[in-house]
């Protein structure tokens, strides 16, 4: 339920906020014992954790990203998707970006640009163009 509060406590920040969630993804068992040792954590834990978070944001009417399933399937995703069977190698991030678009896609309200913008005002924090100046994002 852990999971239920985050994404309440998010969409509570505003009435404009919008949350998707990411599933777990899998792991390459092999990969991580080669780098860690015996690890404790499994694919297959992987997989019903995925499955838990899938149903849980369905229940609440969450967008999620099943992540799990969507890098099995690619016929190689154990040895190009990590970089020691846990952690994502840039063509694993590649994917996971590439389904983020897809659901925006699917979803655009989801899309940041779709969302009305809040806090508009000028931040040290906006990208800087060639003239020193900040670029407020808000206002392109």
């Amino acid at each position: 339920m852990a999971l239920c509060h985050v994404s309440f406590d998010h969409q509570g920040l505003s009435e404009n906020t919008h949350v998707m969630f990411l599933s777990t993804p899998p792991m390459n068992e092999g990969q991580t014992g080669e780098s860690f040792g015996k690890c404790a954590r499994t694919n297959e834990g992987c997989r019903i954790y995925s499955e838990a978070c899938l149903k849980l944001c369905q229940e609440v009417d969450i967008k999620c990203i099943d992540l799990w399933t969507a890098i099995q399937q690619r016929d190689d995703w154990k040895t190009v998707c990590f970089t020691d069977g846990i952690h994502l190698s840039s063509e694993g991030s590649k994917l996971v970006g590439e389904e983020i678009l897809k659901a925006l896609a699917e979803e655009p309200s989801l899309c940041w640009r779709s969302l009305p913008t809040e806090f508009d005002e000028d931040s040290v924090f906006d990208p800087v163009d060639e003239e020193g100046k900040n670029i407020n994002i808000s206002n392109l």
